[in-house]
């Protein structure tokens, strides 16, 4: 008679941690193309790009109404979107005024102008000599050390 040899089904210990490393290093490669914190900033400049136009817009139909006069509170020099800026454009021009996703409003839509606080915008307008209204995203997030972008902002 053969003698035959046993052999204990399974995987050595070798085995099992050389696939666990592998797991790893796939992993760490997959969050690094991920990279939620910078899908999450760029998500919320997107919005506030959105937000930007949508603010530019009723102020641009405002002053097509108004043959010509710009909103209460559009002055040279930047601001803060105010209670009195809101009162001139919801809910005839724009619906709700938004806010910043980061600012004290975190991305509530205004549609009473009374709750509008100072900071709870993110928001900020202002006119040139020429009647050019500017609104801006002074709180626009980097999404990289290596490439800070500018403040988001439109002019009409």
């Amino acid at each position: 008679m053969k003698k035959q040899m046993k052999r204990a089904a399974g995987f050595t210990l070798i085995e099992i941690l050389i696939v666990i490393g592998i797991i790893a290093i796939l992993a760490a490669i997959v969050l690094v193309a991920i990279n939620p914190a910078r899908q999450f900033k760029q998500a919320n400049n997107t919005q506030r790009s959105s937000n930007v136009n949508a603010i530019l817009s009723a102020v641009g139909h405002y002053t097509v109404d108004n043959k010509g006069k710009l909103p209460t509170d559009v002055d040279t020099g930047a601001q803060e979107i105010s209670e009195a800026l809101c009162d001139n454009l919801v809910p005839k021009y724009i619906s709700a005024i938004p806010s910043d996703p980061t600012s004290g409003g975190k991305g509530a839509l205004f549609s009473d102008c009374d709750d509008v606080d100072a900071g709870d915008i993110g928001y900020e307008v202002e006119s040139d000599a020429n009647g050019r209204v500017t609104v801006s995203a002074p709180n626009t997030e980097d999404l990289s050390p290596s490439e800070p972008i500018e403040n988001i902002a439109v002019t009409r």
